[in-house]
């Protein structure tokens, strides 16, 4: 079934977006299971015209971080079109955790899994294939450890968003990601 959009009178379009900012605020800050309510009260709308704009706090969630997605989808395709596959990677790196570090919410959408058919998930499974053609850029490059996969980026984003200064974080951490470095995993 497809569903008709009509354009939204001037003031339902403002309420909208001022939902959408809201929630990227309070998400950001708080995680994606931040109280609708205080979106709404931070959007000087009532609870009932979020309800109306968004039936879902997954509709809202994915109005606020879809853009957020496009950035990151932005970040991957920079790092592939750098001409050294090890600068690649680092930059994706530094650049997702930077994103990571600012954005609760972000981080949280992240490591969700929402719906298979919304905008969250297609995004993410698209940003996680440009993902996997980074690190094995990497890899072939003979920059990057062979037996490091997509999965095992989970663990360099939580060691480099939970350390205190995650730039240091992530410096170690890239130091152990080296083929020199190496040494069988467990």
């Amino acid at each position: 079934m497809t569903v008709e959009h009509r354009p939204l009178r001037a003031d339902a379009r403002r309420n909208r977006e001022a939902l959408v900012a809201a929630a990227r605020e309070v998400f950001g800050a708080k995680g994606v299971d931040a109280p609708l309510d205080e979106i709404a009260r931070r959007a000087e709308v009532a609870i009932g015209t979020l309800y109306n704009r968004f039936p879902t706090r997954a509709d809202l969630v994915e109005a606020a971080f879809l853009p957020t997605l496009e950035e990151a989808k932005a970040v991957t395709e920079e790092a592939l079109a750098c001409e050294d596959p090890w600068d690649g990677f680092v930059l994706f790196l530094e650049r997702s955790i930077l994103m990571q570090v600012t954005d609760r919410g972000f981080t949280e959408v992240c490591a969700r899994v929402f719906d298979p058919t919304s905008g969250l998930e297609q995004a993410k499974h698209a940003n996680a294939a440009r993902m996997a053609r980074i690190i094995t850029r990497a890899q072939e490059a003979g920059a990057l450890r062979r037996d490091f996969g997509l999965l095992d980026l989970a663990v360099v984003f939580g060691a480099a968003v939970a350390a205190p200064d995650w730039r240091r974080g992530l410096a170690l951490v890239l130091d152990g990601l080296r083929p020199a470095a190496a040494h069988p995993l467990p």
